[in-house]
C-alpha cells in the first residue's frame, strides 16, 4: 500500500511539473528569444584573437572600428592578411617602440650624396604618384552616392541613431528573392562567422564606405571578388534570425549610418 501511495504521488508530481513546464514554454515572456545581430559589443577589449574564417574587415565590423585604423594600430599593411590565433589589438595607436627604432636608424645612418637624394625624391615622387591615380580610380569606379536598394521588399524595421542595436535597416522578402549589390565594389568578407548576422557579406566600395547583407541563404560571390553595382550576390534567407528577411548596412570609417540617407527614394 505503502509503495503505490508513493508511486501515486511521483506520477502527480511528475505530471504537475510538466504541465508547468508546457506552461512555460507556451505562456509567452519565459523563453528565450532568438539572438540576433543586435548584441552590440558594448566594451571593446584591449584586444582580439583571429578565429579561422575572419578577416580584418569583420573584426572591424563586429567592434565598429575603421578598419584602416585598425591595421595601422597593429602594422598590418594592405591587403590586410591576417592568420588564426593572431592577436589584434583594439586600442591604441602604432607601436611607439617601432616609432623608436625608425628613429634610432635615422639618427645611425650614413647620410647620402645628393645624387642619391635626387634618385631617392624621384621614387617617392613616383610612388606618391601612383598611389594616388589609384585612389582617385578606385573612387572613380566605386562612387559612394551611386547607390540602389539591395532588394525591393518593403523596411520592416528602421534605422535609429539613439537604438545602439539598429544600426541598419530589415527589407521583406521570400526565400530564395535576389540581393544585389548597393554599389560596385570589392567583397571583403563573406561568411557566416559574425554571431546574428547568419551567411553575411560586406563589401568595400572606396576607402570610407562599407555595406553589409545579412540572414542569406546563399553567398554568391566570394571574398576578393569585384561586384557591379545592381549584381546579384546573394538569396534572402532566414539565417540568424527568426523569419526571411535581409538585413542592410552602411558604414562610413567604421560608423553605421542611415542607409536612407543614401539610398534613391522609392
Amino acid at each position: 500500500m505503502r509503495t503505490n501511495f508513493m508511486l501515486g504521488s511521483l506520477t502527480k508530481s511528475s505530471i504537475f511539473i510538466s504541465l508547468l513546464l508546457l506552461t512555460g514554454c507556451f505562456g509567452g515572456g519565459n523563453y528565450a528569444p532568438v539572438v540576433e545581430r543586435q548584441e552590440r559589443v558594448s566594451v571593446v577589449p584591449a584586444s582580439h584573437k583571429v578565429r579561422r574564417g575572419e578577416s580584418l574587415y569583420s573584426i572591424a565590423w563586429l567592434y565598429r572600428l575603421d578598419v584602416r585604423k585598425l591595421a595601422s594600430t597593429n602594422g598590418i599593411k594592405p591587403p590586410y592578411t591576417i592568420y588564426p590565433n593572431q592577436k589584434i589589438r583594439l586600442k591604441g595607436s602604432a607601436s611607439n617602440q617601432r616609432g623608436a627604432s625608425n628613429k634610432r636608424q635615422t639618427v645611425t645612418s650614413v647620410t647620402p650624396s645628393k645624387p642619391a637624394k635626387t634618385s631617392t625624391a624621384k621614387s617617392r615622387s613616383n610612388t606618391s604618384t601612383k598611389a594616388l591615380s589609384s585612389s582617385t580610380a578606385l573612387n572613380r569606379n566605386t562612387h559612394p552616392f551611386r547607390w540602389r536598394w539591395p532588394a525591393k521588399g518593403k523596411i520592416i524595421r528602421g534605422y535609429s541613431k539613439k537604438n545602439a542595436v539598429r544600426k541598419g535597416i530589415d527589407l521583406q522578402g521570400k526565400l530564395g528573392d535576389s540581393v544585389h549589390a548597393a554599389n560596385s565594389g570589392k567583397v571583403v568578407y563573406s561568411g557566416s562567422g559574425l554571431v546574428g548576422y547568419g551567411n553575411l557579406l560586406i563589401i568595400k566600395h572606396n576607402e570610407h564606405y562599407l555595406s553589409a547583407y545579412g540572414h542569406n541563404s546563399q553567398l554568391l560571390v566570394k571574398e576578393g571578388e569585384l561586384v557591379k553595382v545592381g549584381q546579384k550576390i546573394a538569396k534572402f534567407g532566414d539565417t540568424g534570425t527568426d523569419k526571411v528577411k535581409l538585413h542592410f548596412e552602411i558604414r562610413r570609417d567604421g560608423k553605421p549610418i542611415n542607409p536612407l540617407g543614401l539610398l534613391p527614394k522609392r
